[in-house]
Parts: structure tokens; sequence; C-alpha cells
């Protein structure tokens, strides 16, 4: 029995602690609903994370691919000048949403993928190699910030879950038996305490009955 220490046997403590076990079985069932959530949502973001993270490896391949077309093509030196020609750099926007209480971020990005005449570099003396190899990139740097989001979101889940079940644990497992034990410990000792007094009292009411009595025998004697 494990017993709160420095626990009073009394009435007023017994009372307490019977709220205690209410609010904490509400607790408990209350965290077990929101770690069964998370669950669901966790199972849900990893299928878009193992989804994505295919895609990503997809995207690389044809983009190294595409690349190394254009550098045979065109040349290195030509592919650092048309690099170099960028004038508008994608914008990136990082903001949050909750999902069962789990702040999750939500990130939006401008500008990645651009029309022809938006990447800075003539049209006229390059070669399609080029224009399929920016594509490429564009494609790989708009999916590397889906990834970040989706990743970043899964571990938030991770880490809330694991907290969710260490405090469903810790109230399973050592809170409420712990106040369990308590209870019936200051139960035990009420009744214990109430049977002293019991006897006390019928040891004190034996007691003024043979007073009464010797009180009675010492009268009648006199008489």
């Amino acid at each position: 029995m494990a017993v709160i220490p420095g626990t009073k046997p009394t009435r007023a403590v017994l009372i307490e602690l019977k709220k205690r076990i209410r609010v904490a079985q509400t607790g408990h069932e209350l965290l077990k609903m929101k770690r069964d959530g998370l669950m669901i949502e966790f199972f849900e973001v990893l299928g878009r994370a193992r989804t994505i993270r295919q895609e990503l490896v997809k995207e690389f391949i044809k983009s190294q691919q595409r690349l190394n077309m254009a550098k045979a093509t065109e040349g290195t030196l030509t592919i650092k000048s048309v690099a170099f020609a960028l004038q508008k750099e994608p914008t990136v926007e990082l903001e949050s949403r909750n999902i069962m209480g789990v702040v999750v971020p939500k990130i939006t990005a401008e500008s990645v993928q651009k029309l022809m005449f938006e990447r800075g570099y003539g049209i006229i003396g390059t070669s399609a190699a080029i224009d399929e190899a920016a594509e490429a990139y564009e494609s790989l740097v708009d999916k590397i910030i889906t990834a970040a989001e989706v990743e970043t979101a899964l571990i938030r889940l991770v880490e809330d879950i694991e907290s969710t079940k260490r405090r469903v644990n810790a109230l399973e497992f050592k809170v409420i038996p712990d106040i369990n034990d308590t209870v019936r410990y200051i139960g035990f000792a009420l009744e214990e305490m109430e049977r002293d007094n019991i006897v006390k009292l019928k040891m004190l009411k034996a007691k003024a009955q043979r007073a009464a009595a010797a009180k009675a025998a010492a009268r009648a004697a006199a008489a």
C-alpha cells in the first residue's frame, strides 16, 4: 500500500482525497482521448510524410538528370551564368495551426515555380534543357518546403504523444492508485478510531454504572 506521505487520517482529508480521485479519473479519461486522437492524426501525417519522401527522392533524381543534361548541352559556365540571373527569390511565410492542441507549422511559399520569362535569363540563346532543369529544381524546392512542413508536424506530434502517454501512465499507475491506497488507509484508521471510542465509551459507562451502584449500596447500608 502506497500511502501519500504526511496525510492525516481525518474525515476532512478523506473527503478531499475522494474529490481528487474524481478529478484525476476525469483527467485520465480526457488525456486518453487526447492520446488516441493524436495517434490517429500521427498515422495520417505519417502516411503523407512517406508519400512526400518518395516524391522528394523522385524529384531530386529528376532534377539531377535535367541538370546534367543541361551541363552537357550548354556547359557548366553557362549554367552558372543562368543561375546568377535570378532576380526574384522565393518568399517563405511561416504560420501555425492547431492539431488536437499541438501547434504545428504551416509553411507557404511564393514565386517558387516561375514562368519562363520570370527566371531572369534570356529566352533566346538558351536551350530547352536549361528551362527543363530550372523547372525541375523549382518543383524540387516546392516539394522540400512541403516536406519540411509535414516532417516538423510529425516531430511535434511524436513529442506530444510521448508527453501525453507519460501523463496518462503517471495518473493510471501512480497518482490514482496512491490516492486510492491513502483513502483505504484513512478509512481503516477512522474505523479503528471509532472502535476505540466505542470501547472507551463502554468503559466509561460501565465505570459510571459501578459508581452509581456503589453509591446506592452505601445509601442502603446507611439506612
